[in-house]
């Protein structure tokens, strides 16, 4: 059996970093996160930098090209610890944007093909599930892209929101 050393130093900047639970960077390490709080505590740190992170990330999307070169040398800084986080989180949320990208395509195909659709008494329920589905497919995409652009407010959500709620009363009806 190998017993292979943890790598502290990057566990010391992931914990630090405040991106992932101690839990998902013990996981990653092959440890405990009984011995990450053990060791954390020992040496005094603080899982203070989560709010830079956010900042730096936001700034890298407003960017919307993140860096990235081939060669990785260990960062020491806080500065440096948040711009490794930061370019982590912006990659997810360029990844998210990229999917979202393709369901509003895939909503607004569906869209299309029910506009042209002629209904009738025969297909008037197939069209209803359909109708149904779609809008909620399209609020889904709507909720999804306002999170990742960083839209989100309390109206723009009771707006999603009070959409939903009207079209699941008119598909009652229908």
């Amino acid at each position: 059996m190998s017993t292979k050393q943890p790598d502290w130093e990057a566990i010391e900047r992931a914990f630090r970093a405040g991106a992932l639970s101690i839990r998902t960077i013990a996981e990653r390490h092959g440890i405990s996160d009984t011995a990450i709080r053990s060791k954390a505590r020992k040496n005094g740190w603080a899982r203070d930098l989560s709010d830079q992170v956010r900042q730096a990330a936001k700034a890298k999307l407003v960017r919307t090209e993140v860096r990235t070169d081939g060669s990785h040398c260990e960062p020491r800084t806080d500065d440096e610890i948040v711009e490794e986080a930061a370019t982590e989180a912006a990659s997810v949320v360029l990844a998210h944007r990229a999917g979202l990208a393709n369901w509003r395509a895939i909503a607004d195909k569906l869209s299309v093909a029910l506009a042209e659709i002629d209904v009738d008494e025969d297909n008037l329920g197939d069209f209803s599930r359909a109708l149904n589905a779609g809008v909620d497919a399209q609020l889904k995409v709507i909720k999804g892209e306002r999170q990742a652009y960083g839209l989100d407010s309390d109206e723009g959500n009771k707006t999603v929101d009070d959409l939903a709620a009207l079209m699941d009363e008119l598909s009652k009806d229908a």
